[in-house]
This record gives structure tokens, sequence and C-alpha cells, in this order.
């Protein structure tokens, strides 16, 4: 699967994606779901929590191992996709569609241009 070019990536494996109102919707690489195998738990921060770029907005569990969750950019969290409760699986079959984790509230959207294009990000996992 390659790296839809309207996101950008963190060197953590995460993406996340502009929605143009102030939000952006963040999830994982298809090359971390595929390096942590069958996802069998996702645990996100509820709405309402706040953190700053780099900080830890929850876990994903495969079978072989745990891995935290580190936010791109800082922000509050205001949806969270519950579907992935009843199905994380989610995440290994559809990444970047339905595998999506959370939609956050921008704190400060300048810090999109500090990620990685898909293309920068095609190197490092190369």
């Amino acid at each position: 699967m390659s790296n839809p070019t309207n996101l950008k990536y963190t060197r953590e494996h995460e993406w996340i994606k502009d929605n143009g109102d102030g939000t952006a919707t963040i999830g994982v690489t298809d090359f971390a779901q595929s390096e942590l195998g069958d996802i069998v738990f996702v645990e996100l921060e509820e709405p309402g929590f706040t953190f700053e770029k780099d900080e830890e907005f929850g876990t994903i569990e495969a079978v072989k191992t745990v891995s935290e969750l580190y936010a791109p950019v800082s922000g509050e969290i205001v949806a969270i996709n519950e579907q992935l409760e009843e199905e994380p699986e989610l995440v290994n079959d559809d990444p970047y569609g339905d595998g999506w984790m959370i939609t956050i509230e921008l704190a400060d959207a300048s810090e999109l241009d500090e990620l990685m294009s898909a293309d920068e990000y095609d190197q490092i996992t190369a």
C-alpha cells in the first residue's frame, strides 16, 4: 500500500490529515500496522484530553507487542474512533480510512509544517 500524499507523517509512524477546519485526524501508517502484526486492542484517551506534540495519546496492542501512540502535533481530542473498541483489526485492514484513531482540534497548525511528506516517509521506511 502506498502512503497517501495528502497526509503528513512522523518518525513514530503516525499519520495526520489536516481537515481544513482547525481539526485534524490521526492514525498509524500501513508500515506501522504491518510491523505490529494483528492488532487486538486499541486504547485511546477520551475527548477533552489535551496534549503537547510528541506526548502519548494511547496505546495499540498486537498479538506480539504493545506500542505507544504519540501525537504528531499539539491539540485536544474532539473525537475517537469508537468502532476500534469492537473492531481493532480495522487498523490492519484500512489504516488510512476506517482505522483512523482520533480527531483533534489543532493547538498550532504551523506544527504540521514540521512533519514529513509521503515521499520523505517512504524514504525512512524503504
